[in-house]
């Protein structure tokens, strides 16, 4: 394997771990409507579990609401049924042909549950990217023991790899702060 490919996967595999910690917290409730929201529910439909996204237009027509309106009207009780079984404590209204969920503001104390929940997902994300920097290094040290990396070339990769640790885990840091400015501002 060559010096750059050692990087570059390294690279690769902290990138992803840094794009989950966001689809992770872009899930979290903030007060603030947004699809994402109802992005991962999976509505009982047609005899399987479909992504609501895939049933229905989501659209965000204010700041607190969030419209889904289903391509087939006949999936709207089964809409309202996975809505109501969600976590997200928002009671669906409906008038036969379209869904509303209004966003009610949340309490100091929920902001603050939520702040440490985005904290942890934050501190999980840094997990996955040491634990990537520990199976580069150690791909790096069995490549160093074959002789198909010099000893020289590999304290220099394994440098590289801990820079690039530091940029990422700086990264999460930088996401986790904008995200809990957004949960307690907003």
């Amino acid at each position: 394997m060559l010096k750059d490919e050692f990087l570059e996967e390294a690279e690769l595999e902290m990138e992803e771990a840094v794009e989950a910690v966001r689809r992770e917290l872009a899930q979290l409730r903030t007060g603030r409507a947004t699809p994402a929201l109802v992005d991962g529910l999976l509505v009982d439909a047609y005899g399987t579990k479909t992504p609501l996204k895939q049933l229905a237009n989501i659209s965000i027509p204010e700041a607190r609401l969030i419209v889904i309106q289903p391509w087939d009207k006949t999936i709207l009780p089964d809409i309202e049924k996975a809505i109501q079984k969600s976590e997200l404590g928002i009671s669906p209204n409906s008038d036969g042909k379209i869904i509303r969920l209004p966003i009610p503001p949340l309490t100091e104390d929920r902001r603050r549950d939520l702040v440490k929940i985005a904290k942890k997902i934050g501190e999980e994300g840094k997990v996955r990217i040491r634990m990537h920097r520990r199976e580069s290094i150690e791909s790096l040290k069995k490549a160093e023991k074959e002789g198909t990396v010099p000893e020289d070339v590999s304290k220099h990769l394994q440098d590289e790899i801990q820079s690039l640790t530091d940029k990422y885990t700086e990264k999460i840091d930088e996401i986790i702060k904008e995200k809990d400015h957004e949960i307690m501002n907003f």
